[in-house]
């Protein structure tokens, strides 16, 4: 397997470029605007041709390149199926999977940070039949957990992120951890600068994960809510294709 983890600091974000590179099929998972012609180069460079381009949710603190990286690429671009846009896209749900090569790429639907918010289990077949990562979004991330109010009521939002960290809970301890945002982004509050984790450390350590009363965590999420991210609505409807 290629993998590739890209650190963006104007505006604190994660994106991955990862694939098969003995057939030469790649995936590009939450990529900015500003880097269309990287993402390419970097395919180019590694042998891949990309695929697919995913968006874990309709992001509010930046505008994606999902959608031009994919006319660019002809690519499939591919949201959750219940993600509200004005263009078309290759929708997905709960179970899914895409295939690139010997990867595997299981779609997981986990709701909270937005309502179509997806995390991505990817095995690499030559290597094993159990997953090797999980590309989170602003889910689970290291030191914290995705607020929940940019999309959504912050209560219902918090009750719905409760029930996708289940999902996470349940997984081997070995299994690494990518998520979408590290420290210096407004999408949590107590994010790391360590941009890469596993599941069995944020198991212990993630104050977010170690609250298993629905009531307690709904509390703890509306608790010390960092300020929201600047123009936030017109950026998330931007990403759902109407005009900036």
């Amino acid at each position: 397997m290629i993998f590739r983890q890209y650190l963006h600091f104007n505006p604190v974000a994660a994106s991955y470029l990862f694939g098969c590179g003995g057939q030469g099929k790649g995936v590009v998972v939450d990529p900015l605007e500003s880097d269309i012609d990287f993402y390419v180069e970097q395919a180019n460079a590694a042998g891949m041709k990309i695929t697919h381009v995913l968006d874990t949710h309709l992001h509010a603190d930046h505008i994606s390149g999902g959608r031009k990286l994919a006319e660019k690429t002809g690519a499939k671009y591919v949201l959750h199926r219940l993600a509200e846009t004005n263009f078309s896209f290759m929708g997905v749900d709960d179970g899914d999977e895409i295939i690139a090569g010997n990867v595997v790429i299981r779609v997981l639907h986990t709701p909270g940070h937005t309502p179509e918010h997806i995390s991505l289990l990817v095995t690499d077949k030559t290597r094993g039949e159990k997953p090797w990562f999980v590309l989170t979004g602003h889910t689970l991330m290291v030191g914290d957990v995705g607020r929940t109010e940019l999309a959504s009521d912050i209560e219902k939002g918090a009750s719905d992120l409760f029930d996708s960290l289940g999902k996470f809970l349940s997984m081997d301890d070995y299994i690494e951890v990518y998520p979408g945002a590290f420290s210096g982004s407004v999408c949590g509050r107590a994010l790391s600068g360590k941009p890469a984790s596993s599941i069995g450390f944020e198991r212990q350590f993630n104050k977010g994960l170690q609250i298993r009363d629905k009531t307690d965590f709904v509390t703890f999420m509306t608790r010390d809510v960092p300020p929201k991210p600047d123009n936030f609505d017109a950026i998330r409807r931007t990403n759902m294709g109407y005009e900036k």
